[in-house]
């Protein structure tokens, strides 16, 4: 596809749209133009309609992504000035992921550290082979960690456990992170492909719509007291009863076959 760089792959199969973090050499760690990267894949991804479900997931075998490249921070955090500007490109891309109108899924396999948990928690889902690490060094690098991701921690894994993960800067292995709802499920790295994709097509198998109206819907929970749309959620209902799907999921669901859903 057309948004793919070097180090920042987009791969379309079938209805699954593939972003791949490609640095491996340093775990995929995300340099600046890999940032800037991932709005541009996502939103070709969104053009098309026969891609139903987005998966991350890291090149390799050691990594999901293990965090912003810290050997440009010299450069990239100089001044504040610097400091600033690449925060809003992090926070962009990560903002960029969770708004997207597509389930996501974090397909993790190694480290998930830092900048790397921050993409996993934009996710929808995460699931993770046995043997991942997790953790977030901020604590050791005297940086603060965005907002949007804390907020996204706190709603996954509490106030409390999400304390813990910032004031101790450890790191967690893998059932750790599924005892505290950091992940969704745990496999063996063999098992863990084949379970992303039998996700991938239950969900390109039920109606886009619906998915996209309950993907948003959760998201207006999750959010602070006070800025809930209420309304917002009620158009996203209205939309699913006043669409084509719905006429299509009752009338196959009557004549006893599998529903034939456009999106519309």
């Amino acid at each position: 596809m057309t948004s793919s760089t070097e180090r920042m792959i987009a791969e379309k199969d079938g209805a699954i749209g593939w972003m791949v973090f490609n640095n491996p050499l340093r775990h995929n760690a995300v340099s600046t133009d890999m940032w800037q990267a991932v709005p541009e894949i996502l939103d070709t991804f969104e053009k098309d309609d026969a891609i139903r479900v987005i998966v991350l997931t890291g090149a390799g075998e050691k990594a999901f992504v293990a965090g912003a490249d810290i050997s440009q921070f010299e450069e990239t955090r100089s001044s504040p000035e610097k400091v600033q500007e690449y925060e809003d490109m992090t926070a962009s891309a990560f903002e960029r992921i969770a708004v997207c109108t597509k389930p996501t899924i974090a397909m993790i396999d190694g480290y998930c550290i830092g900048g790397g948990l921050g993409i996993a928690l934009s996710c929808d889902l995460r699931y993770a082979a046995e043997g991942s690490t997790f953790g977030i060094p901020a604590a050791r690098l005297g940086l603060a960690y965005p907002l949007g991701q804390t907020r996204r921690l706190v709603n996954l894994v509490g106030p409390a456990r999400a304390k813990e993960i910032f004031f101790t800067a450890k790191r967690y292995g893998a059932e750790e992170a599924l005892a505290m709802g950091l992940i969704n499920q745990l496999f063996s790295k063999e098992d863990l492909r084949e379970h992303v994709l039998a996700t991938c097509a239950s969900i390109a198998d039920n109606a886009p719509l619906t998915v996209a109206s309950e993907k948003q819907i959760v998201d207006e929970i999750g959010k602070a007291p006070g800025n809930f749309d209420v309304a917002y959620c009620n158009r996203l209902i209205g939309r699913c009863f006043a669409s084509e799907d719905y006429a299509e999921g009752r009338t196959a669901f009557m004549e006893k076959r599998r529903p034939r859903f456009r999106g519309k």
